[in-house]
């Protein structure tokens, strides 16, 4: 069976659509939001299934990762590919009809393909690292942060809420470009809770460090160390062996790389908060403002 997320994505349709309504919500606007809610946690689960198996994941959500169950094995490719077409279908029942229903349909597949090119760019980029680690950048990170989980995990949910308003997508660029940052910032903090996370919290066993990832830790490692610390990282990241990634590990606490994610983020936050205050609609404000918190500090 699949176990439930927190379901962040999906909730933010619906919180989203109630900051910038600021009416009363019928039942069936509710009903609506919560069904786009539903689609995008749909598009989640389909991504993650296949993510599990190109990572060769052990855990997801505290439990064995779907296609490393005995019964399922790489039945659970097609298991995935079942789950994004229900989308459509879904969308069709509830949306035909709508005068943004062609905008919907436009908007889950866009958003579908950057996030598999996104997959596509880290598995290049590792293939590349792992034949040289010196590749790894951060400007390599973005790219995959951007394209890999930034546009349906923040710009998702309020993109289907701007067009249940009858929104045009194109008049809120500055909107989107904000809401992408913030993802990328979430990026930053899942390769941080990957090597210092709680795996009871975070639901999953961190596998960056032997996966050889392009991880915003391992570059700014790069960037920290000095030529023999250097020599450890190349000597240890990417091998699948315990004692390796220990060492990686007691590398990343010597060049305080706790201490660097948090000016990061403390320095992001605050960046946000300007950029937020200077959007002229409140309701704007409001919703990035409810995305930001929703995830800064977060631990898991």
């Amino acid at each position: 069976m699949m176990y439930a997320g927190k379901m962040v994505r999906g909730l933010s349709v619906v919180e989203s659509y109630m900051l910038l309504n600021r009416e009363k919500l019928t039942n069936d606007e509710v009903f609506l939001a919560c069904v786009l809610g539903w689609c995008i946690e749909w598009l989640q689960a389909y991504l993650l299934v296949h993510d599990d198996i190109m990572d060769d994941s052990y855990t997801r959500r505290g439990h064995s990762s779907w296609f490393r169950l005995p019964e399922v094995g790489m039945v659970a490719v097609n298991d995935a590919d079942i789950l994004r077409s229900h989308i459509p279908i879904i969308l069709k029942k509830h949306f035909k009809g709508k005068a943004y229903y062609v905008n919907l349909l436009e908007l889950f597949n866009e958003v579908d393909f950057q996030t598999v090119s996104g997959q596509m760019i880290d598995s290049i980029t590792k293939a590349a690292g792992e034949n040289n680690l010196s590749k790894y950048s951060l400007s390599a990170c973005r790219r995959i942060f951007q394209y890999k989980a930034a546009y349906y995990t923040v710009y998702l949910p309020v993109a289907c809420a701007l067009l249940m308003l009858g929104a045009n997508l194109d008049d809120h660029d500055q909107l989107k470009y904000i809401l992408i940052e913030i993802d990328i910032y979430t990026q930053v903090q899942d390769d941080y809770l990957d090597a210092f996370g709680d795996p009871n919290l975070v639901g999953k066993a961190g596998l960056d460090i032997e996966n050889s990832k392009c991880s915003w830790l391992f570059v700014k490692a790069l960037e920290l160390a000095n030529e023999e610390q250097k020599k450890i990282l190349h000597e240890n990241y990417g091998i699948k062996d315990p004692a390796r990634v220990a060492k990686v590990k007691e590398l990343y606490h010597t060049l305080n790389l706790q201490g660097v994610y948090e000016d990061y983020e403390n320095k992001t936050y605050e960046e946000f908060s300007k950029s937020i205050e200077a959007q002229p609609s409140k309701a704007i404000q409001g919703v990035l403002k409810y995305v930001l918190d929703k995830f800064y500090k977060r631990i898991k």
